[in-house]
């Protein structure tokens, strides 16, 4: 009996040391995670000038130009700042009008001071952003098992390739998105796929698990493949602007059979090969070329919207939330859309340039109206309610 219970006692050790070594290699792990998350943060977010409490929510700081995060990243240890895009020639532009003033793209700006070599705008991060940034990094760069991707898009194919850039005006909505999903309209340009997939995107999006709410923010996405970020939550974007900055409100969106808000994206490799994105007029920044890999042009430029939502769960509107049906205050659209040639020039696509792709037409519609908006330039419609994509 003596034995028996000496026996038992020592399994209750073992398993109480077993469960305690447990515990705290859990413990210890965790606390690394923490510890490397305040790094990250301390990088990030430097000491401002400056800081703006905006009404949405969030802190913006006014940062010295040259000591940006950016300059941080390795391989920009030797980068020069560049403050405009740099050009064989001037680039004319034709400005394309809003059919009406209340067609004005309204975002939440700030305007930082110029300081000795200038200061600018980049949103406060916080450690909740960088855990939801990097899950949806993963899901946005379709790394991330756990989640569902939608798309329809229209893109210019690879035999017509190489592109030097991508340009159209999109209208501007907030489509009903929950916790976990989100939903967007974009341009992008991209190289290659897979784990070697080099990527830039610039539009508008409904992301809570961003933002903690439900609203519309302008956003950027860039990835080489397994590094990149949204927004300023890594090393690498570098801004110009005092007043335009990734991740800001949108105050103002469309609404369906009423006001129209759009605005014109652009995204530019110059002649130096870093990578412009430009808001409406403004230049607010650029991707150095010496962050990716094979981004040395695009071989395929997109417009369109795009969808994320957990396995398992219907997935959520895509822009206006309703199908194309050539009605501008109807359904999402792009128009004026333009590739860049070699020399920069802005062309529209040729029909056999096009391909239409929508990978959800249970949730999602897409019409190609090239041929009977001449008005509108290229013009195209997407989008849809969402819902079971897959039954």
């Amino acid at each position: 009996m003596s034995k028996m219970i000496n026996i038992l006692l020592l399994i209750m050790c073992l398993v109480i040391n077993s469960t305690s070594y447990r515990d705290h290699g859990m413990q210890s792990g965790l606390k690394d995670e923490d510890l490397e998350l305040e790094r990250q943060l301390n990088i990030l977010n430097k000491s401002p000038i400056k800081s703006f409490h905006i009404k949405s929510g969030y802190i913006v700081d006014c940062i010295d130009i040259n000591k940006q995060p950016a300059f941080d990243h390795p391989l920009l240890k030797n980068h020069k700042l560049q403050r405009k895009p740099i050009f064989e020639r001037n680039i004319t532009e034709r400005r394309i009008q809003n059919s009406s003033e209340k067609s004005r793209f309204i975002l939440e700006t700030v305007r930082c001071p110029q300081g000795t070599q200038g200061t600018v705008p980049i949103r406060r991060t916080t450690k909740n952003d960088l855990i939801q940034g990097k899950y949806l990094f993963n899901a946005e760069n379709l790394t991330q098992n756990s989640a569902l991707n939608h798309f329809a898009r229209l893109n210019l194919k690879h035999v017509s390739a190489p592109y030097y850039g991508a340009s159209g005006t999109t209208s501007v909505w907030n489509p009903k998105v929950y916790k976990g999903q989100s939903s967007s309209g974009n341009l992008y340009v991209l190289n290659g796929e897979g784990d070697n997939l080099n990527k830039i995107s610039i539009g508008w999006h409904v992301s809570p698990l961003l933002y903690n709410n439900g609203e519309t923010h302008l956003y950027s996405f860039w990835a080489s493949g397994k590094n990149g970020c949204f927004n300023m939550l890594c090393k690498g974007f570098i801004q110009v602007d005092r007043t335009f900055y990734l991740g800001s409100h949108i105050s103002k969106t469309s609404t369906y059979g009423g006001d129209i808000y759009e605005v014109r994206l652009q995204i530019s490799k110059d002649n130096t090969g870093n990578w412009w994105l430009k808001v409406r007029d403004k230049d607010i920044g650029y991707f150095p070329a010496a962050l990716f890999s094979i981004l040395y042009e695009a071989d395929q430029v997109g417009w369109g919207g795009y969808t994320v939502t957990p396995a398992g769960t219907t997935s959520p509107a895509m822009g206006s939330g309703y199908y194309p049906d050539e009605d501008v205050t109807h359904a999402s659209y792009f128009k004026f859309i333009k590739y860049l040639n070699i020399i920069r020039e802005h062309y529209d696509p040729f029909p056999f340039m096009v391909d239409s792709y929508n990978d959800a037409p249970k949730c999602y519609g897409l019409t190609n109206y090239e041929d009977k908006r001449k008005d509108l330039g290229y013009f195209f419609q997407f989008g849809g309610p969402g819902g079971n994509c897959r039954s």
